[in-house]
């Protein structure tokens, strides 16, 4: 759904409620100057209501197919609601509309003179209900962001705990190479020193051999 259309519903069907108080209330005026300026007030909330409708009906047709059809389908409603406003407005604002309604109330026999007419309760009625659903529909947006919102703090801070592991990973393994650096500096010393101490022997071995050539030589050209 569209929660830019919800908004727009709410506020028609809260317009459309007002509207039919308005008309209900503006027929049984009998002061003419009272009963301009609330039709001129209706006017205005008949436009109000025709723009409400223009929107809705350009944000359903922005929609996708199956979304579009079911929205269309709810305008076709709001619209028809609006026209049964508009004839209630232009029958009252008839300058016979006052004796007729004075007639059709004798007729009637009503007792209370500002009790509304069955279509009237009716799209009282229809508003009301399609504002429960328009308000039903935002209670669940709500709880849709809010475990949206669960969810996205749940895996930051996955994230956060998967950030710490690898960074305690990286010292880790800095500590290893720090390491093996050192055992090849060792190794390398080692080896030189074996080097070193191969010469040194080799040296000794040599002198010794001498040594002992010299005394066997000795020996012989002694004797």
């Amino acid at each position: 759904m569209s929660e830019v259309f919800d908004g727009y519903e709410r506020q028609y069907c809260e317009l459309s409620a007002n509207l039919s108080n308005k008309c209900s209330s503006t027929s049984l005026l009998s002061d003419q100057e009272q009963k301009q300026q609330k039709l001129t007030e209706i006017k205005a909330g008949l436009d109000e209501a025709d723009i409400l409708i223009r929107k809705m009906d350009l944000e359903a047709r922005s929609l996708q197919p199956n979304v579009k059809a079911m929205l269309l389908a709810k305008l076709r409603d709001y619209k028809s609601d609006l026209n049964n406003l508009k004839r209630e407005a232009k029958k009252i604002s008839s300058p016979n509309h006052d004796q007729s309604a004075r007639e059709e109330l004798l007729e009637a026999g009503m007792v209370d003179a500002y009790k509304t007419s069955s279509d009237q309760r009716e799209r009282l009625a229809f508003s009301t209900e399609r504002l429960n659903q328009s308000s039903e529909r935002i209670r669940e947006s709500r709880r849709t962001i809010l475990e949206t919102e669960e969810l996205g703090v749940s895996i930051l801070q996955d994230l956060q705990q998967q950030r710490e592991t690898l960074l305690h990973s990286h010292t880790k393994l800095h500590e290893v190479d720090n390491a093996i650096d050192k055992s090849k500096k060792i190794l390398t010393a080692m080896s030189r020193r074996i080097s070193k101490n191969k010469w040194i022997f080799g040296g000794i071995i040599g002198v010794l051999l001498l040594a002992i050539i010299f005394i066997i030589y000795f020996k012989f050209t002694h004797h």
